[in-house]
């Protein structure tokens, strides 16, 4: 009989059905049945919904205890919302696939099927993301952002029962649940740039299971691969986690083997000092095969126009 594989993933709606997503496709590929793994990780606990995501120890508190399992050999695979992985590579683990990617848009769930641009001054708008409330504060300074936190039910809720007037929500995790006609306004990537690695998941097995590897490998999707590297290589130097207010994305050109990035720091509270900038913008383009190093060099650049200062009132979590 053909041995059964273990996918480890969140308890979560929206993390069970990616990680569904991904069993199918491995049971298409090799014929093998894959059981989910339901585990709790410390950002899912009820005390950590109550409480900001740089509280509760920032990058990795999504995926560590996932990735403990693997390690103990209490699963073989895990599968992650790739924004939520720290850059640095974990000991004894691979990342063997990165499917191809779903829409990298956030989108706005308004009272009243309103787009921002029609929500009156004053207007609430809740967000957990402090590249969502940077961005929403540059286009939008007359509105009060609202951090909350918790799942797709739980954020929607807030604007149903009229706590909020809109919540803003990426895209991919509203489609990925059947739920994408509740967006009211979908945000320009160029323009409201998304969370490195949005949309996309990432799928890691213990680095000395070669057998897996080479399923796993199936599964990969190149460009999306190669453009999320460039992302997280912007966020590595700029030595921010996942709940800073960094937007990175990376578009390859139709044929030409070309990828530009393009990156975003913004304050979160305004810039520290009068005639300090509130954003810092930058894009460069090179071959694909040098993803990682675009993105370091978008990077540098970067904090040489004053990206770290800008980052600064934000606690840091280590990467």
């Amino acid at each position: 009989m053909t041995s059964t594989l273990r996918l480890a993933t969140r308890r979560s709606a929206l993390a069970t059905v990616q990680s569904g997503m991904v069993a199918d496709a491995v049971r298409a590929v090799t014929g093998r049945p894959v059981d989910l793994v339901e585990i709790t990780t410390s950002g899912d606990t009820s005390q950590a919904t109550q409480v900001p995501m740089t509280q509760i120890g920032g990058t990795g508190v999504f995926v560590n205890a996932l990735r403990e399992a693997l390690l103990a050999g209490e699963a073989d695979f895990a599968v992650h919302s790739l924004k939520d992985l720290p850059t640095a590579p974990p000991a004894g683990l691979a990342l063997a696939a990165v499917p191809e990617r779903e829409d990298v848009r956030d989108v706005l769930v308004a009272h009243g099927g309103r787009k921002l641009a029609d929500l009156p001054a004053g207007a609430r708008v809740g967000t957990g993301s402090a590249r969502r409330a940077a961005q929403l504060r540059l286009v939008r300074p007359d509105l009060e952002v609202v951090p909350v936190r918790g799942n797709v039910d739980t954020r929607v809720g807030f604007v149903s029962d009229g706590r909020l007037d809109g919540v803003v929500l990426a895209y991919a995790g509203l489609n990925r649940l059947g739920r994408i006609g509740e967006a009211t306004d979908f945000f320009d990537p160029a323009e409201f740039l998304p969370a490195p690695g949005q949309g996309a998941l990432a799928i890691e097995c213990r680095a000395d299971d070669a057998e897996l590897l080479e399923i796993l490998a199936r599964l990969d999707h190149a460009p999306t691969r190669a453009a999320v590297v460039a992302e997280r290589a912007l966020l590595a130097t700029l030595e921010a986690g996942c709940s800073a207010p960094v937007g990175g994305y990376a578009l390859i050109g139709p044929g030409d083997g070309e990828l530009t990035l393009s990156g975003l720091v913004a304050a979160v509270t305004g810039p520290e000092h009068e005639g300090a900038p509130e954003a810092v913008r930058g894009s460069l383009t090179g071959p694909v095969a040098q993803a990682a190093r675009i993105g370091a060099d978008l990077a540098a650049r970067m904090l040489e126009q004053g990206a770290d200062a800008l980052m600064a009132a934000v606690p840091r979590a280590s990467s």
